[in-house]
């Protein structure tokens, strides 16, 4: 099965498009047209083993939902067993399910209050800023910075990796491998890999 085919949540634009209007800039030269969609892109960056670049990418490819989605995933990542969900992840889950203004509010509202240390918020940023605006009420008269919702979910996926108990190259994979199912429709929930003698 071709990893790359039937993204269909992905939008049909070029990947250099995509990148352009988040002010995103791929590490790796790339050799394909610039006219040429994100799978093609993302198959050419994994021939390269340029893994942070397919993530970085599919942060910008992703729509608002799936793209917080893949975040809030990573963002569990970090939670010990029985942990409390951060109220910054709780509140962008919640978003997820029901995408109204009073719930990216309160993911605002999160961000605003969450502690230091407490990574999660990159969850809520990318609530906050999902649409290209500041956030709810009065500050949706702003524009967000460039890319802030896919720069604040790349950093949540990034931020996460060490936490995974996967060598960097399994963990970074297995981000690169939820984002391709929810870019497919499905939940991102993909069976972390078992490691031999671990």
């Amino acid at each position: 099965m071709d990893r790359f085919a039937n993204l269909i949540k992905i939008p049909p634009q070029p990947a250099a498009r995509l990148l352009a209007a988040d002010s995103v800039e791929l590490d790796t030269p790339i050799a394909a047209p610039a006219a040429s969609p994100v799978e093609v892109v993302l198959r050419e960056l994994d021939s390269k083993e340029a893994w942070v670049d397919m993530v970085r990418l599919l942060a910008v490819a992703l729509p608002a939902r799936e793209r917080v989605w893949w975040a809030c995933i990573a963002a569990r990542d970090m939670l010990a067993a029985g942990a409390r969900v951060p109220p910054p992840l709780a509140a962008a889950e919640a978003w997820v399910f029901k995408p109204t203004e009073e719930n990216r509010a309160l993911a605002h509202h999160a961000f605003q209050q969450a502690a230091m240390k407490d990574d999660s918020k990159f969850c809520a940023m990318a609530v906050q800023f999902h649409d290209g605006t500041l956030g709810p009420g009065d500050l949706a008269k702003h524009p967000a910075p460039p890319g802030g919702s896919s720069m604040a979910a790349f950093a949540m996926n990034i931020t996460a990796l060490p936490h995974s108990g996967l060598p960097f190259e399994v963990a970074i994979g297995l981000v690169i491998e939820r984002g391709l199912d929810i870019g497919r429709g499905g939940s991102g929930q993909v069976k972390k890999p078992v490691l031999e003698g671990v």
